[in-house]
Formats: C-alpha cells, sequence, structure tokens
C-alpha cells in the first residue's frame, strides 16, 4: 500500500467515524477487465523507459496533470483515445463532452477496459480509474456528467493517446 493511500485511508476513517450515515455522493462502481485483456506487467526500471515523466507521474504515481495543460482537452475530431502506457483504446470520440473542468471528460467507456478502486489521497473518497490491461491510472469518475450515464470519466490527456478515425 502506497504512503499517500495508507495516510489518506486512516484520514478518512476517522471523518466516516464521526460522520455515521453520511452519503457520500461518489458513484460506487466496481469495474471488472473483459475476459480478452491479458495484463501487462513491467518492472519500474520498464515503466520509466517506455514512458515520458510526465506520462510516468501519472499513470504510475497517480499525479494529476494541470487543468487546462493536455491538447486533448480541445480534440474534437472523430478517433478513439488509447491509454498512453499500453495503447488499450479507453473512449471513443463520440463519449467525450466538454466539462468545463480543464481535462478531457467522458460520459462512457468501453465497456471492460477500465479498472476502479476507492481512492482516499483527498480524505473524502473518490473513485478512481485504471487502464484494465496495465492499470495506468487514468483519472476519477464522477455523477456529474450529462445522459445518459450522468457521469463524468474525467481524465489525465496525458495518460491518453488520440488515435484519428
Amino acid at each position: 500500500m502506497k504512503r499517500r493511500h495508507f495516510l489518506g485511508l486512516a484520514a478518512a476513517a476517522g471523518v466516516v467515524g464521526s460522520l455515521p450515515g453520511v452519503a457520500f455522493g461518489f458513484p460506487r462502481l466496481k469495474l471488472s477487465r473483459a475476459a480478452d485483456i491479458t495484463p501487462l506487467e513491467l518492472s519500474d526500471a520498464e515503466w520509466q523507459e517506455r514512458l515520458t515523466a510526465a506520462q510516468y507521474d501519472v499513470l504510475r504515481d497517480h499525479a494529476t496533470e494541470a487543468a487546462f495543460s493536455s491538447p486533448l482537452n480541445d480534440e474534437w475530431r472523430e478517433g478513439r483515445y488509447h491509454c498512453a502506457g499500453c495503447d488499450l483504446v479507453l473512449f471513443e470520440s463520440a463519449m467525450k463532452f466538454e466539462s468545463g473542468t480543464g481535462w478531457p471528460s467522458f460520459f462512457e467507456h468501453v465497456e471492460g477496459h477500465l479498472l476502479s478502486e476507492l481512492d482516499f489521497s483527498m480524505i473524502w473518497p473518490r473513485t478512481e480509474y485504471h487502464c484494465a490491461r496495465c492499470e495506468g491510472h487514468q483519472g476519477h469518475v464522477f455523477e456529474d456528467g450529462p445522459e445518459p450515464s450522468g457521469l463524468r470519466w474525467c481524465n489525465n490527456g496525458v495518460a491518453l493517446r488520440f488515435v484519428p478515425a
């Protein structure tokens, strides 16, 4: 368990313990890997060689890029968004919407291509999601997206690679 997860979990436990019955308002999603996806396991040295420093920070160390820093935030051509770590398709361009948050946002994902876990790094629990092949951190999902899902898959642009149709 990483130090940030332990500290976040410990702090959240204290908050949760003092607020019984509170509804947190985050999506309680349990995503699973599609049967045809084989996990990609590389050493830390191999990841560092494969990724840029910014990609490594986000995909392997769970960092967040600065809002409005990604050119993918303004990408509206038809195509697909692949994981920058392993090239698995995560989103289709038709799933993207303008959230105004400064990060590429999607209301849906390619089924079976993302995994989820609870993230307590900001004290309040959030649903974090990862690529199902390389388990690279992509972003967080929130319940303030458009119909039909009502969800906003808020992605770090540096964790994606856009492939035009």
